[in-house]
């Protein structure tokens, strides 16, 4: 889970306090890949299309999980719609809405009221990856973290921060928000309610060794029997333990992973074949594409003019 995690990074991500008076609602239809909400104080519910409504309390962590969930966020379920929020974090008021960005509160705030008594932190993580969508996929849509104290400071540093307007403050905004998620994750994952095939083998003393080699190095020339040899079990051994925690055997994971990772590589232009090849365990370009057009059923050039609009 490290490696992913380490590699699900906010990049230019949405983020913006919201202060409130009741009644508010707020319709949300962006789409995004996830949004990570978090109530400092007053009281919310999320209202999902496709679920039952969520009760949000003061220090809790909401992640929400896109694009096809669409949802409102609202001081109480019964409340009618204020705003509408679209694909580019545009609002639309309806008809008797009265919200505008609160000046006082820094550059990144909004709300109805600069007195009202609901204040919560909003990130939304704006671009997508197969190597964090393979996370995201073991979520459901609307994941609720309740409140521990243990993510208090680093809340209160992104609400401060929030207000600033500074030279590469988008970056620090950024890595804030990751922390955020990977201890909201991190939580969700913990509690025995949530264990799964995946948890299992993150924690297994044979599996879970065997993922973060593959993780850590997936350029290595793994073979069966060297991953067996690491972790001192048989080739048979591991291969059944492997398959059965994780649903597939330790060389398919290997590809698929590989092939991921590549694939959000090939997202940067800047990014040779060849450099990603050899990043990401094939030894030419031209075995990537092989490999890539066997698995996937359409090249890497391909890939990247679908992915990037070109």
């Amino acid at each position: 889970m490290t490696a992913v995690l380490d590699r699900s990074r906010a990049a230019g991500a949405f983020i913006l306090r919201s202060v409130l008076s009741a009644p508010w609602s707020m319709r949300i239809e962006d789409d995004a890949p996830l949004t990570l909400l978090v109530l400092m104080q007053g009281s919310a519910w999320i209202i999902p299309d496709d679920g039952e409504p969520v009760e949000v309390e003061p220090g809790d962590i909401v992640l929400l999980r896109g694009p096809g969930h669409r949802y409102r966020v609202a001081d109480d379920p019964r409340s009618p719609v204020n705003v509408v929020i679209d694909r580019d974090q545009n609002p639309t008021m309806l008809t008797g809405a009265d919200w505008d960005y609160l000046a006082e509160f820094g550059v990144r705030a909004w709300g109805n009221d600069p007195a009202g008594t609901t204040v919560m932190l909003t990130g939304t993580y704006q671009v997508r990856g197969e190597v964090s969508d393979s996370l995201l996929d073991l979520l459901p849509p609307a994941v609720l973290v309740p409140s521990d104290g243990s993510s208090a400071p680093l809340v209160g540093v992104l609400s401060d921060e929030i207000a600033r307007d500074l030279p590469g403050q988008e970056v620090v905004l950024d890595r804030l928000l990751d922390l955020l998620l990977i201890g909201a994750i991190r939580s969700w994952f913990a509690h025995p309610d949530h264990q799964d095939g995946w948890s299992r083998a993150q924690t297994d003393p044979v599996v879970g060794p065997v993922l973060r080699l593959l993780h850590a190095d997936p350029g290595r020339d793994w073979t069966l029997a060297a991953l067996a040899a690491r972790v001192h079990v048989s080739r048979a051994t591991l291969a059944r333990r492997f398959a059965d925690l994780v649903g597939q055997p330790p060389m398919g994971y290997l590809t698929e992973w590989r092939l991921k990772l590549a694939a959000d590589l090939l997202r940067d232009p800047s990014r040779t074949l060849a450099s990603i090849a050899t990043e990401v365990g094939y030894g030419t370009a031209f075995a990537l594409s092989a490999a890539f057009r066997r698995e996937r059923g359409e090249s890497p050039r391909d890939h990247r003019a679908r992915v990037s609009g070109v």
